[in-house]
């Protein structure tokens, strides 16, 4: 009978404090991908060691950007922030107030004012061509795309601009429904603005090359144009139902990572910040019988095995940000212990401490074939229906290269609300 409990702690260490990080940067090895994952987007103890990891591996392994789940605009207004260019913020926690699109606590947080003020800081003992960039992968802001495609174009493409302002008039009428209100127009009028999003795309692209700006500049202009192209697909798909829009979400966070690298240059490494559900390979879960991809799997496709690492974040119990219902106010709630027989449950009746498992040979021989259920709670989250819709069905020894538990987490500490009457919690930065 399988001993689930023995192979478990025979390849896995108890992560105290940083010095246990050592041997994880150590399995990463050479890897040029380094995926981050997370159980929740609302709780700080993933925040505060992914922040910690990614420390050791910019000082240590020389990795050139982080990549998160969130907008371009707002990450890359953040990116100039860190890379001190003018007229870029007195502070992040300036920049980072400004990101106002729900769910603000993900990006809007202290724990990333933290992790922001120090890139800052070192970024400022690095030559420009070293410094470490934050960019956001995902394809939720077509207006916020648009409104700076426009901006820029307003001072250096007057012709490409009326281009723009033809996709904005046809989105208007849409501006005010998050892509609900044009998804179900789309099925009267299937293409509905596709053809002005492209030509937007094409002809940027065209006139890219005589634009007078610095490379990175051009780069995030370039990615704009490509984010309203592939929002509208996401709109679109929305009404249809089924894994579509799913899948043109990862598949543009991964174009968005290709277009990131190859900018970067051929030695570039990066750093993935995302939910588990978007980092861990999907086909160790159900996500594959359903016809989704993520972009851990693609990914793990597109590169040699040893080039690509994974880490997967859980806990067993705690407290986290998050909303009832989508757009709603947001809550410190309580996350109840894991169900019986989940990942997470095996994890806590181990020892009910802190460790990093390594999902090795040894791991994939002995509970490779099992699935586990593994806990993903989104931004929306109703803890009393936890047991029944929060829970993946995983091959962990597959989905991950390992995996950091963390017994008992507490929630984020977001900027838009005040914390026990204090605008800074009383423990910021967090010791990152």
């Amino acid at each position: 009978m399988m001993d689930v409990s023995k192979i478990i702690f025979d390849n896995s260490i108890p992560l105290k404090d940083e010095n246990a990080l050592q041997e994880l940067v150590n399995q990463i090895g050479d890897a040029k991908y380094v995926l981050l994952g997370e159980a929740s987007h609302g709780t700080h103890e993933y925040y505060k060691w992914r922040t910690k990891l990614s420390k050791l591996l910019i000082e240590k392994k020389g990795f050139s950007f982080i990549a998160v789940e969130g907008d371009w605009p707002d990450c890359y207004r953040l990116n100039r922030y860190i890379k001190n260019y003018p007229d870029s913020g007195k502070s992040a926690h300036e920049v980072l107030h400004g990101f106002n699109r729900w769910p603000t606590w993900m990006w809007a947080n202290w724990e990333i004012v933290a992790l922001a003020e120090w890139l800052y800081d070192y970024n400022v003992k690095q030559e420009e061509e070293q410094k470490i960039g934050f960019y956001g992968l995902d394809v939720y802001s077509l207006w916020e795309s648009l409104e700076a495609i426009v901006d820029y174009l307003d001072k250096n493409d007057f012709a490409t601009k009326e281009v723009a302002m033809k996709a904005i008039k046809c989105f208007e009428p849409f501006k005010d429904s998050e892509g609900q209100e044009y998804a179900k127009f789309s099925r009267i009028v299937p293409s509905l603005c596709e053809n002005q999003v492209v030509d937007l795309l094409s002809q940027i692209r065209l006139n890219a090359p005589n634009y007078n700006n610095d490379p990175e500049t051009i780069m995030s202009l370039k990615q704009n144009a490509q984010i309203v192209v592939n929002a509208e697909k996401y709109y679109r798909a929305m009404v249809i139902g089924g894994p579509d829009s799913w899948n043109i979400r990862d598949r543009h966070m991964v174009l968005t990572l290709n277009n990131l690298m190859e900018f970067h240059g051929s030695q570039a490494k990066t750093i993935i910040w995302e939910h588990n559900t978007h980092i861990g390979d999907a086909r160790a879960t159900n996500m594959a019988e359903e016809g989704m991809v993520n972009v851990g799997q693609i990914i793990r496709q597109q590169h040699k095995a040893e080039e690509v690492f994974s880490v997967g974040f859980g806990s067993y119990k705690g407290t986290v940000v998050a909303g009832r219902e989508w757009g709603d106010k947001m809550q410190v709630m309580t996350v109840p212990e894991a169900k019986e027989n989940s990942w997470e449950f095996e994890l806590h009746h181990l020892d009910a401490n802190d460790r990093i498992i390594f999902m090795n040979d040894a791991m994939k021989e002995i509970i490779g074939k099992k699935h586990f259920d593994h806990r993903a709670i989104g931004v929306v989250y109703r803890p009393q229906f936890e047991y029944y819709g929060n829970y993946v069905p995983s091959k962990m020894a597959y989905r991950y290269d390992a995996f950091i538990y963390l017994d008992e987490t507490s929630a984020l500490h977001p900027l838009h609300i005040i914390p026990d009457g204090n605008q800074i919690p009383e423990t910021y930065p967090f010791g990152v």
